[in-house]
């Protein structure tokens, strides 16, 4: 696999990226270290999101009166008031 430094590397960016696009990964390296390695995305390997907006969707029903639900014990317990 191919070795470039930094410099390199910034000078030729887009031939680079290029070349590894088309299966030619390379290692960018800085004072001899490697750093990073630049490989092709493989759009297969990309996981899918399911989508997340209504996701649950069917899977239960509220009660009709959830907006009133221990309406009294909630002022109750708001207001002081003991039982």
């Amino acid at each position: 696999m191919k070795s470039v430094n930094i410099h390199v590397a910034k000078t030729n960016l887009s031939r680079l990226v290029e070349e590894a696009a088309h299966g030619e990964p390379f290692i960018i390296a800085k004072a001899g270290k490697p750093m990073v390695k630049v490989v092709p995305i493989d759009a297969k390997s990309e996981p899918t999101l399911a989508p997340r907006l209504g996701f649950l969707k069917g899977q239960f029903k509220l009660p009709e009166d959830f907006d009133t639900l221990h309406q009294e014990e909630i002022i109750r317990m708001f207001e002081g008031e003991e039982e």
